[in-house]
C-alpha cells in the first residue's frame, strides 16, 4: 500500500531507531519460528550470490545475529561483522553467536549506521535487512556505507516496501500463506517503509549516485556498487 509522504515522514520522525530490551527479546524469540528461519535462509542465499569464498561482510542492524549465523553456514571463510544501535540486540546477538560456537568467526558491536567505527575501505560487502526504514538520516547512512566499502564492493540494502508488486505478494502467499501476507500488509502501514520509487531514489542523493531495486522473497533490495577496482566479485 502506498503511503502519503507526509504521513511517512511523521512516522519516521517518532519511530524509534533502536529496538528496546523487551521488544528485542520478543524479536529474538520470533527469530526461532519457521517463518523467520525461512526468511534468514532466503536473505543468506541471496547475499551469498555476491560473495566469494573469502572476504569481509558487514551487516548493519544485525539484530539477534541470526542472519550472520546463517551466512556463515553458506560461506564459512567470510569475516563477518554486525552492528546494531540497540544494546539489547547486541547482547542477544553475542549470546546466540556464542551458543553457535562462532565467536571466532563473527563479531557484533553497538554502533550507529550514520557513524560507523570502521576505517575507509574496510569491507567487501555491506548489507542490511529490514533496518534502513529505521534510520533517521538514510542518506548519511548510505554515505557511510560507501565510505567503509572497498572499491568495487557491493551494498545490498533489503527492506519491505509499502507498494510491494502484486506478483511478489502472490509468491509470499504461496510460500508463507495468506495470514503472513496480511500481517505484512498491516506492518507496511504501521512502519515508515519506502515505496519502490523512493527507495531507489535514495541512491541518487548519495556517493553511490545510482542503484537498482530487485526483489529477494518479500524484500526489496536496493543494490549498490562502489565503482572502482575490487577483488570481491559475484560468483
Amino acid at each position: 500500500m502506498r503511503r502519503f509522504p507526509l504521513v511517512r515522514k511523521l512516522i519516521q520522525k517518532f519511530h524509534p531507531e533502536a529496538i528496546p530490551g523487551i521488544a528485542a527479546a520478543l524479536y529474538d524469540i520470533a527469530g526461532k519460528t519457521r517463518y523467520f528461519r525461512r526468511y534468514y535462509e532466503i536473505m543468506a542465499g541471496d547475499i551469498s550470490e555476491f560473495c566469494s569464498a573469502e572476504g569481509s561482510v558487514l551487516d548493519i542492524g544485525t539484530g539477534p545475529g541470526r542472519l550472520l549465523i546463517e551466512l556463515h553456514k553458506r560461506r564459512s571463510g567470510l569475516q563477518l561483522t554486525g552492528i546494531d544501535l540497540s544494546a539489547a540486540m547486541v547482547s542477544l546477538a553475542n549470546s546466540n553467536i556464542s551458543k553457535a560456537g562462532l565467536v571466532h568467526a563473527i563479531r557484533v558491536c553497538e554502533a550507529n549506521a550514520a557513524h560507523m567505527p570502521f576505517p575507509d575501505d574496510s569491507f567487501d560487502l555491506v548489507t542490511s535487512t529490514g533496518s534502513i526504514h529505521h534510520w533517521k538520516d538514510p542518506v548519511l547512512g548510505l554515505n557511510e556505507v560507501f565510505r567503509v566499502l572497498k572499491p568495487g564492493g557491493h551494498a545490498l540494502m533489503y527492506d519491505i516496501v509499502s507498494d510491494t508488486p502484486a506478483q511478489v505478494k502472490r509468491q509470499v502467499i504461496h510460500e508463507f500463506g495468506r495470514l503472513t501476507a496480511a500481517l505484512l500488509w498491516i506492518h507496511a502501514f504501521a512502519e515508515p517503509f519506502h515505496t519502490c520509487e523512493s527507495f531507489e531514489a535514495l541512491a541518487r542523493s548519495t556517493a553511490f549516485q545510482e542503484g537498482r531495486i530487485r526483489f529477494a522473497g518479500m524484500m526489496a533490495c536496493l543494490s549498490l556498487t562502489k565503482k572502482g577496482q575490487g577483488n570481491f566479485s559475484s560468483e
